[in-house]
């Protein structure tokens, strides 16, 4: 892949936030041509090679959260991810009338057979996966019945916590409706180039898409941006710009479905539910590790923490899911900003007028709770939720040595059960180093 260097960077205390890039080739051949190898032409632009991919694709788990899905469309993303990534598919598909998970995982079974990957499928409701995160203390993410609750983001943690026990140092997540396959293929190689890039540890890559095609008056008009998006994006930059002292647009990722992160940091970040997860990292990661909030982790602080934003080649096309899904993501994504501790008051204002404005919220009422939040990985004992599944059929890839795992008891709690007041606030931004 040939892809350009971040020109610019928002600097947030040891947080970087890069600008999106843009890929220039998606296949860059195996040899350096003569061109190539004048200094002078590889200033701004990179080449990642298919080794350096496949190196950091051996060690990644994708992700597809799956609930109901065609087959055929199923089918078609599992095709797109390569062949060296480990597949987790976690299923909250309907087991009645009609047992949907049976069919999802006899297809998969029969997909296997010819496409040879490492690929394993779990239901979120499983009772096995409830006893584990039942005896591993993390009780918090089971409903009053005692399963795991609905939804796609408690799908993701789950997933997170297995492709731990994979052994797996990166993660992926793409969503189970898309309809181009080179569109699946081409976001995973960007997951890879950007975590291969990255200085630290703690790394975030998330993808903008390049177009969103949608039939107007007969004829594709590929839309830029998602209408949910560029609210999201506005005031994730507006509660940056307010401690920073500059104005910034360069978050433009806020609802990105499609992001990969290295374990390191998943496990060391909060998560919310619903469609707020996406944007609830960038904000976690500015309440914990922004330098305005005291850290839970000096060591995350030490090393930073990147993201990365990449512009991808192929239009995104997935099934269409309604108005009422774009305003429940809208919605959602404003409540999480709106009730992080970070977030300034007038900015409060600015985001109830904006859901006034677009009949997202009730003129006058105020910002509803619906959010669940759950606490960072590194409170769950994995050494029992491991043993839990010893005899589930996908046991065999949970190949970690859990014995390893850094059981860190000062980071278990929210940051915004910390008291935050005014003294936290900077005295004109003197408090956050901005270099």
């Amino acid at each position: 892949m040939r892809i350009e260097i971040p020109r610019e960077v928002e600097r947030f205390g040891p947080i970087q936030i890069h600008d999106v890039q843009k890929v220039w080739e998606l296949d860059a051949g195996l040899k350096y041509s003569e061109l190539e190898s004048k200094p002078k032409d590889r200033r701004v632009i990179t080449r990642i090679a298919y080794e350096s991919l496949q190196e950091v694709q051996e060690e990644m788990a994708i992700v597809v959260p799956i609930k109901d899905e065609r087959i055929k469309l199923l089918e078609g993303v599992l095709s797109g991810i390569p062949h060296h990534c480990t597949v987790i598919l976690v299923s909250n598909s309907q087991r009645e009338p009609v047992d949907r998970f049976q069919i999802e995982k006899d297809a998969l079974e029969h997909m296997n057979k010819f496409m040879k990957k490492d690929l394993f499928i779990v239901h979120q409701k499983d009772k096995a996966i409830a006893k584990a995160c039942k005896d591993a203390g993390y009780e918090c993410l089971l409903d009053d019945k005692g399963l795991v609750r609905s939804g796609k983001a408690e799908g993701m943690i789950l997933s997170t916590i297995l492709a731990y026990l994979c052994g797996k140092k990166y993660i992926g997540f793409i969503d189970s409706d898309n309809y181009f396959p080179g569109a699946v293929y081409e976001y995973v190689q960007e997951y890879s180039a950007a975590l291969y890039s990255a200085k630290s540890n703690y790394s975030m890559v998330r993808i903008a898409w390049h177009s969103k095609p949608k039939v107007v008056e007969s004829s594709l008009f590929f839309a830029k941006r998602g209408r949910a998006s560029e609210h999201t994006n506005k005031i994730l930059n507006s509660l940056v710009s307010s401690y920073t002292g500059y104005g910034t647009e360069l978050i433009k990722t806020g609802n990105a479905g499609e992001h990969a992160m290295s374990m390191d940091l998943a496990l060391n970040i909060d998560y919310s539910s619903g469609y707020s997860i996406e944007p609830y990292h960038y904000i976690n990661v500015l309440e914990r590790y922004g330098g305005i909030i005291e850290s839970p982790s000096q060591d995350v602080m030490k090393k930073g923490i990147e993201f990365f934003q990449i512009e991808s080649r192929n239009p995104h096309l997935h099934e269409v899911k309604g108005e009422e899904h774009v305003k429940s993501m809208s919605r959602e994504a404003m409540e999480v900003i709106y009730r992080s501790p970070m977030c300034p008051d007038y900015l409060k204002e600015e985001i109830l007028e904006d859901l006034y404005a677009r009949g997202l919220l009730e003129e006058g009422a105020p910002m509803p709770e619906t959010i669940r939040y759950y606490p960072a990985l590194t409170k769950v004992d994995m050494v029992k939720f491991k043993k839990a599944l010893k005899n589930e059929p996908y046991a065999e890839y949970l190949k970690a040595d859990v014995r390893k795992f850094n059981y860190l008891n000062g980071n278990n709690g929210f940051i915004r059960d910390k008291v935050f007041t005014k003294a936290h606030l900077p005295d004109e931004h003197a408090k956050l180093e901005v270099k």
